[in-house]
């Protein structure tokens, strides 16, 4: 079982596996800073919110307290709908899904680039009209 293990890990499945969680981690890290700190600022001053990831509604919190961040509420016990992080997520996610896309539209289109090469490849024999041609040349003769 060990010398299966080893030749499946060899064969690269299990590297290029590892490469793409490595990546994807490190790329997700990119995404939520890209929507952190450059997206939802700008979209923070269009819509003139102080803080955009701070956007929370208290569904039940302490009487007569007022919170003015997520953090806060939260440790002072009230529950809160944090809205405002969701949405920095749901960005995110639609960042990640864009760049996935387009990837897997590079590889189909480099897919499609490659499969008429395998074609033109195989011999071809004699078209309809050059058979047709010949036909005719031997019943001339």
């Amino acid at each position: 079982m060990l010398k299966e293990f080893k030749e499946f890990a060899i064969k690269g499945n299990m590297i290029d596996m590892a490469v793409g969680i490595i990546i994807g981690g490190a790329f997700g890290t990119i995404v939520k800073s890209l929507v952190a700190d450059v997206i939802m600022p700008v979209v923070s001053g269009i819509l003139t919110v102080p803080d955009f990831s701070n956007l929370f509604i208290v569904v039940k919190g302490v009487p007569g307290e007022s919170f003015t961040s997520v953090e806060a509420a939260r440790e002072a016990g009230a529950s809160v709908l944090a809205y405002g992080t969701f949405i920095n997520e749901v960005i995110a996610f639609l960042i990640v899904a864009f760049a996935v896309f387009m990837l897997v539209k590079g590889i189909n289109k480099l897919k499609r680039e490659a499969e008429p090469e395998t074609e033109s490849e195989e011999p071809k024999g004699p078209t309809e009209v050059e058979l047709l041609a010949e036909i005719r040349d031997s019943l001339k003769k």
